[in-house]
């Protein structure tokens, strides 16, 4: 018996720098169409586009270390957008953030027509904005090849 899953509900980031990433997070999301369910000294968490994401402090053991995505946990997380003129306009509000841009909006290989902005946080947690046409890697006849990993690593 198959269980159906209806997309993915939320993440929640564990941050070190948490008033920088707030910051951060408060001026990106709403532009994603998110809104600010809860905002308190310890959680933002926001709620829009049939997702949501939040964020909180990490153990204070942990204060001050920047997000590898190459030990075991999150690698990145990608947010999909309507368009590729959305993705554009991402990549536009991230440079007005001053947010570190990996890899400027592009084509990318993973699947026909895909197209992409990756950058990461104040704590150096990568995310990404995609857009992909149609059916993506489940369209007839499409092969997804992770053979060597995923890049941008």
């Amino acid at each position: 018996m198959e269980i159906g899953i209806n997309g993915m509900a939320h993440v929640v980031l564990t941050v070190s720098r948490f008033a920088e990433c707030r910051a951060f997070y408060a001026r990106l999301l709403p532009k994603l169409g998110m809104k600010p369910v809860f905002d308190g000294p310890k959680f933002f968490y926001c709620v829009g586009a049939r997702t949501a994401l939040g964020i909180e402090p990490c153990d204070p053991a942990h204060a001050g270390e920047r997000f590898d995505q190459v030990r075991v946990g999150l690698h990145h997380l990608c947010l999909r957008a309507r368009t590729r003129e959305d993705v554009d306009r991402a990549a536009a509000l991230l440079r007005e953030l001053g947010a570190t841009i990996i890899r400027e909006p592009g084509d990318g290989r993973w699947a026909p027509g895909y197209y992409s902005v990756l950058f990461e946080d104040p704590d150096g947690i990568r995310l990404e904005i995609n857009h992909v046409p149609g059916a993506g890697v489940l369209a007839e006849g499409t092969e997804f090849n992770a053979s060597d990993g995923y890049e941008d690593k």
